[in-house]
Parts: structure tokens; C-alpha cells; sequence
């Protein structure tokens, strides 16, 4: 008996370590464009799907979890009160627990927990919560470090779904689009939580802001409720600006920005479309827009050498996963009524993640839609974003958080 606990303490310590070693710190991933950088994952998977290694109870949200510092982080709502919880990745055991009342109620009667994912960034957590509250909790004590009611000292005005953009953190700032009419962007310190500059009159979003550098000056890019800007993130300069709003007031800008190299892709629903530009020093150069190749409604697309990945249409029509051609916007192939979910890139392959409860592992080829390993994983509904650490898939539904393996060989 001794000698089997042993043998079980020696395995624990190994799966913590392999779970570790490949965090997943913030929204889509390292650099917020979805791609999955860690061992490769499996081609084909058990009959049954990928081997559930741990399932727990959640609250309610749409924020998915993020992986780092040897921890699983997940933002959600238990009764009236947001809760931040820190877990251990083999397990699923709670490590910490912090918590702050809310009374977010939603106009449409949707989910009311947060939908923001957190970010993890010099051992602290910040959340930004659906009623505009920002917290830094410590990463290794779940401790405040400091926060801002954004919505109470901005002058935020409620929005149709709550605040969802997950902030940004660049440069010792955390920058977010709160939507307040006198400081539509604001960064704060990120480790005081002082107000460092505030630019723009946009309101909030639902879509998250990424970082680039162009000309020598690192730039901070939102799609805003109006469109896209380009901001610098030392002073809060506007360097880059574009209208993207459809005419339509119940319209949502939801997808990020999607960064590769010198261009830019940007992408709504409700009649703006896609499209792809140039950044230079002079602002931007359009390579084309339309509303017919890659129009999103909230999941961001990828990028594999020159192609895009993502869905086309309406979330509640059945849109299409596509694959389209980053430079001309021609779409090199189509599944119609695919269904709406959320897409990440591991190497060649995409993984995809349908509302429906399904995850596919598909080749990311221009050629045709190939899919190589399919499973229902669990009950619908699925809109929270996974976190994928080491060849592990985290993922939740309404009500439950679960952990996959999806490792290749070992």
C-alpha cells in the first residue's frame, strides 16, 4: 500500500507538471490569435471522444477558463456574487476562491454571470466583470490587489448584453474599452489600478482589444461599438481609426481583431462584413471588405499560411465554417450550416468547439473541409471559449467545467 501511494503521488506530480508547462493565459490563447503552441495533439480519439479526466459544478457565465502559473482559472457567477476561482489542473480542486457581490441582471433574460475572459499577466488575474467592474486578484494568494467600478466612475451607460471585452494588458497597462462617454478606452496601471490615460468617445464593445507594433510604436487595436482604432499604448494617441458599425442599433461588434503580420482582419455581423487591412505609419490601406466572405457574429477567426478560418452568418441561422483566402477574400471552401462555435489552430489542425456540444479536430487546409476526430464532449449550450495547455482541452458549458485529454503519443 505504501508502496502504490507512492507510485500515485509520483503520478500526480507528473500530470501537474505536464498540465503546467504550456499556459493558456488569456482569451485565445498566448497571443490572443487562437493558436495552440504546445505538443501535438492526437489525430484520432477513443470511441466515446477524448478522455475526460476531470468534470465539475460551475456558475453561471460565458467566460471560459484560462490556464496559468500551475492553476485553472475560472470567472463565473455563483448566486449574487462574482466569483474568481483558482484550480488545480490534474483535479479540479479548488486552490482559492474570491468574490465580490453583483446584481447584473440581463434585459433579454440570457445568462447573467461575467462573460469577459480573464487575463493572467505578472502573477495577477484581472476580470472584468459584466456590470464593468475591474479586479486584480494575486494569482498565488487570490487576494485583491486592487479595483475600479468602471461603469460607477466613468459614467458607463448598460449595454444590451453587460461588458464582455476582455482587457489588455501591454506594457505595465491594462487597457479596456469600457464604453464611457468621456473615456471610451482607459488604462490603467496594471499594478495600482491608476488611471493612466483615458482616448475616444466609442462605447463598449463585445470584442476583445489586441497589440502590434507599427512604425517603432506598439499599438493597442479595439473594434469598438463604432469601428476599429488603433491606439498607442504608452500614451493613449490615436494612430489608426475606421467606422465598422452596422445601421442597425441592436448590431454587435464581437470578434477581435485579427493581427497577421503588417494586416489586420476585422470582422462583424449584422452588415459591416470582414476585411482585411495594411497598417503602416500613414494609417490603413484596405485590401478589400465585403459582406459575403467571412462576415462573424462572435467567434474569431485564424490564420494558417495566407488562409483564415471561421464562421460565416448569423449564430442563430447556422452559420457556415469557411476557409478564406487572407488577401483577396475569396473563399476557398464553405460547410453551410456548420453551426456556431469557436475555432483555435494547433499546428495543422483546427480545433473546433460547437455550441451543440461537439468537438472536431479538422485539417487546416484550404483545400476542402477534412475532419480527422469527432465527439460530443458535453451538453449543449457551449459559448465560453476553451483553454487549450499541454494537449489538455478546458472547457464549459452552462453549468459544468470540464478537462479533456487530447495528448498525441506519449
Amino acid at each position: 500500500m505504501r508502496r502504490r501511494g507512492v507510485w500515485l503521488a509520483i503520478l500526480v506530480n507528473v500530470v501537474v507538471a505536464t498540465v503546467t508547462a504550456a499556459d493558456w493565459p488569456q482569451l485565445m490563447g498566448p497571443t490572443r490569435n487562437g493558436v495552440y503552441d504546445g505538443p501535438a495533439l492526437a489525430e484520432r480519439w477513443p470511441e466515446g471522444g477524448p478522455r475526460v479526466v476531470w468534470r465539475r459544478p460551475v456558475g453561471a457565465g460565458l467566460s471560459g477558463p484560462v490556464v496559468a502559473g500551475g492553476k485553472v482559472v475560472l470567472f463565473h457567477r455563483m448566486r449574487d456574487r462574482e466569483v474568481v476561482e483558482a484550480m488545480e489542473p490534474a483535479t479540479g480542486a479548488t486552490i482559492w476562491r474570491y468574490e465580490y457581490p453583483t446584481s447584473y441582471r440581463d434585459d433579454f433574460g440570457f445568462d447573467e454571470g461575467p462573460r469577459a475572459v480573464p487575463v493572467v499577466s505578472g502573477g495577477i488575474v484581472y476580470t472584468f466583470g459584466a456590470e464593468g467592474q475591474l479586479h486584480a486578484v494575486d494569482l498565488a494568494k487570490g487576494t485583491r490587489v486592487w479595483s475600479d467600478d468602471t461603469m460607477r466612475t466613468h459614467r458607463v451607460p448598460k449595454g444590451f448584453f453587460g461588458q464582455a471585452g476582455s482587457p489588455l494588458v501591454e506594457e505595465g497597462r491594462v487597457v479596456a474599452n469600457i464604453g464611457g462617454p468621456d473615456a471610451g478606452i482607459v488604462a490603467f496601471d496594471a499594478k495600482t489600478g491608476a488611471v493612466q490615460w483615458t482616448a475616444t468617445r466609442d462605447g463598449a464593445s463585445y470584442s476583445s482589444g489586441v497589440s502590434t507594433t507599427v512604425a517603432g510604436r506598439r499599438l493597442a487595436l479595439f473594434l469598438t461599438r463604432a469601428g476599429l482604432v488603433g491606439l498607442e499604448t504608452a500614451s493613449g494617441a490615436v494612430r489608426v481609426q475606421r467606422p465598422w458599425r452596422s445601421r442597425s442599433a441592436s448590431s454587435v461588434n464581437a470578434a477581435s481583431p485579427l493581427v497577421v503580420g503588417d494586416l489586420v482582419f476585422i470582422s462583424a455581423e449584422y452588415g459591416p462584413g470582414a476585411g482585411v487591412f495594411r497598417l503602416t505609419a500613414a494609417g490603413l490601406e484596405p485590401l478589400w471588405s465585403n459582406d459575403d466572405s467571412l462576415s462573424t457574429h462572435y467567434a474569431t477567426a485564424v490564420h494558417r499560411e495566407g488562409v483564415l478560418y471561421g464562421f460565416h452568418g448569423r449564430q442563430e441561422f447556422g452559420p457556415s465554417l469557411r476557409a478564406v483566402d487572407l488577401r483577396t477574400g475569396t473563399v476557398r471552401w464553405s460547410v453551410d450550416r456548420f453551426r456556431a462555435g469557436s475555432i483555435a489552430l494547433a499546428g495543422p489542425r483546427l480545433l473546433i468547439v460547437r455550441e451543440s456540444g461537439e468537438l472536431v479536430l479538422a485539417e487546416a487546409t484550404p483545400t476542402a473541409y477534412t475532419p480527422l476526430a469527432q465527439a460530443r464532449v458535453m451538453t449543449p449550450t457551449i459559448r465560453a471559449l476553451p483553454a487549450v495547455s499541454d494537449g489538455f482541452v478546458y472547457l464549459r458549458n452552462d453549468d459544468t467545467l470540464v478537462c479533456l485529454d487530447v495528448r498525441g503519443t506519449r
